[in-house]
């Protein structure tokens, strides 16, 4: 099961972000370009940046925790048994999970309320409620990785070279 959830995460919200972060990189090419070769930059261009901004950011939320690659204080673990970190991992994830979960929610009852009064972006007359129901999802996604965590021990996180904070280098 965990192998699937990582399989649905990593082409779900990781080619998302990754496709948004990509946008971004031609968004900006093209619209530097522009200004230095054409005297005009993209029109609506910081609009669509911040749009995609938010998928990257929000995107990366759940995967970012599925591979428990978030700034970790463990300066304190040296000194807690085994068992004990243990349930204090689980205790973490479920407190993680409540908190996406109501920001999720806060974040679905605004995206309701954008799209009750009509909210648009300045330039491009973008609704913004879509924009904000995809942030709710991601939440609700990140919150349901940390539930997925309180039941089943997560996989060894993968540091690449970088070390924890309070780990010597």
């Amino acid at each position: 099961m965990l192998k699937l959830l990582d399989r649905a995460l990593r082409w779900s919200t990781g080619l998302m972000a990754a496709m948004a972060l990509f946008s971004i990189m031609l968004l900006t090419l093209v619209d530097v370009s522009g200004r230095k070769f054409l005297s005009h930059s993209v029109p609506g261009g910081l609009e669509v940046t911040e749009i995609l901004m938010v998928i990257v950011i929000f995107g990366a939320l759940p995967l970012v925790s599925w591979r428990g690659e978030h700034v970790v204080f463990d300066s304190l673990d040296a000194f807690i048994p085994e068992w004990m970190h243990r349930i204090q991992q689980r205790i973490v994830h479920l407190i993680c999970c409540v908190a996406f979960a109501y920001m999720g929610r806060l974040m679905l009852l605004r995206a309701d309320r954008f799209a009750e009064y009509g909210d648009i972006t300045v330039h491009l007359q973008l609704p913004m409620a879509p924009v904000a129901w995809v942030m709710a999802a991601f939440l609700f996604v990140t919150g349901f990785v940390h539930l997925v965590f309180v039941f089943v021990r997560p996989p060894e996180p993968s540091f690449h070279g970088a070390t924890q904070v309070g780990e010597p280098s």
